[in-house]
């Protein structure tokens, strides 16, 4: 059975998660707090968090994973049959992983735990999050998902990495970057999916054991 390393506070590893659920394909998790032990490293070369355990070994990259969960279970596509159609889901979740939510990472210290980001990196993360955004706009469907009429490996990545967008954002710049695009019915929408509860109800869990093992 897969193993599925990581904590289901951190949106790749509920990437990953909604995506194991989706495919319906049995798996166990096990908590890492992204330790650099020798034994999580052996796994996980960078001792980076999610990693995802196999019979042949482990895979690190939450992206990798994706792509490997849909190659052992082809049967719950989460990618179009068609190779450019799915090469266009490849394109959004790379947007949302490397354009979007890498970049607003930059302002968590600050939106979410109470450190202090410097002005000139949140004026930066302004511009190219505005820049980015624009660029996601042209690319993203919502109709109803957000590479089409499919769910795919790309909601995968909106449904985790969109709402820390826009909290961070609020917090940040007083207004919610995403206001102008139709996320908040997606989020609802997929809000309503067996998997996205499920992931939802044990982030916010997980999120209390986290904090208190922070006070600890």
């Amino acid at each position: 059975m897969l193993e599925l390393h990581g904590f289901a506070a951190s949106n790749y590893h509920n990437k990953v998660k909604i995506a194991l659920l989706e495919k319906e394909i049995a798996f166990t998790e096990v908590l890492n707090w992204a330790t650099k032990d020798e034994a999580t490293l052996h796994m996980s070369p960078l001792g980076k968090v999610p990693f995802l355990k196999t019979a042949q070994g482990c895979l690190s990259e939450s992206q990798v994973q994706l792509e490997y969960l849909e190659a052992i279970a082809p049967q719950h596509a989460l990618l179009p049959a068609d190779p450019f159609a799915a090469a266009k889901v490849r394109e959004l979740c790379q947007y949302l992983d490397t354009h979007l939510e890498l970049v607003v990472r930059r302002l968590y210290p600050q939106a979410f735990f109470g450190q202090t980001v410097s002005p000139n990196l949140i004026e930066e993360t302004q511009k190219e999050l505005g820049r980015n955004l624009a660029a996601f706009a042209r690319l993203a469907k919502f109709s109803p998902y957000v590479a089409g009429d499919q769910f795919t490996l790309a909601d995968c990545c909106a449904i985790v990495h969109l709402p820390l967008l826009s909290l961070a954002t609020k917090a940040i710049y007083g207004s919610d970057m995403l206001a102008d695009l139709p996320v908040r019915d997606y989020l609802k929408a997929m809000g309503a999916r067996a998997s996205v509860q499920r992931v939802n109800a044990e982030r916010k869990a997980n999120q209390e054991l986290m904090m208190t093992r922070s006070r600890g």
